[in-house]
């Protein structure tokens, strides 16, 4: 299923009609502009926002509640915070040794506390990856349960680190075959601004998520 530009440009295109996830994007961006900076209050409160409708389901507080979710990722952005690739690193451009943090940094994430009923439930998987994205949307691709456990079998830190280390690959390989740098090809398949790590995972979506592929070998 490694995608080439043909299949790219196909899924771009497609994920296009789906007016949803750019609107609450665009949100996300104008409330934490320039750059997203969790040890604000009202960034943290966005992002909440933004991964609920990007399908979290992340319960918020009811008044008089703890607000698990934002002491959680408050705490979680401390510790992590300065592991972070710069904010123009392309995901063609990651390191082997910046793929292995990004997989600590996941697997920590996860395990965040983000909502308490009767119990404290952890962030999970899917909201971390995207999360992750949201804080360095150039350089590392979000999943979801389907995409995590096709591809790579699991959703754990090791599991994440694979999904990147296969994203940079192909990644890399786009850039050969089209002769032009990110940004470029962007624009040419009319989706200037847009990393690849955002096409891919559009990519990664429609073939894996919605039409249900099979297992990559």
């Amino acid at each position: 299923m490694k995608p080439n530009l043909a299949a790219l440009r196909a899924a771009v295109l497609e994920f296009g009609g789906y007016a949803g996830p750019d609107r609450s994007w665009t949100e996300l961006a104008l409330a934490t502009a320039p750059a997203a900076d969790l040890a604000l209050q009202a960034h943290r409160r966005a992002l909440h926002r933004w991964l609920n409708a990007w399908g979290c389901r992340i319960r918020y507080p009811r008044e008089g509640e703890p607000e698990v979710f934002d002491q959680g990722v408050a705490g979680w952005w401390e510790r992590w915070r300065a592991e972070l690739p710069a904010h123009d690193t392309w995901m063609a451009d990651l390191t082997d040794e910046q793929v292995e943090v990004m997989g600590e940094c996941f697997a920590d994430l996860a395990s965040v506390p983000a909502a308490q009923t009767r119990s404290v439930r952890g962030l999970g998987s899917t909201a971390a990856s995207k999360m992750l994205f949201a804080l360095r949307p150039n350089t590392v691709m979000p999943w979801d349960e389907m995409i995590a456990l096709r591809l790579h079998g699991a959703r754990d830190g090791a599991a994440y680190t694979r999904h990147l280390v296969l994203g940079r690959a192909w990644a890399r390989d786009l850039l050969a075959e089209a002769g032009i740098d990110e940004p470029a090809l962007a624009r040419e398949l009319g989706r200037p601004g847009r990393s690849l790590a955002k096409m891919i995972d559009e990519y990664c979506y429609l073939v894996v998520t919605r039409d249900g592929a099979v297992t990559v070998g």
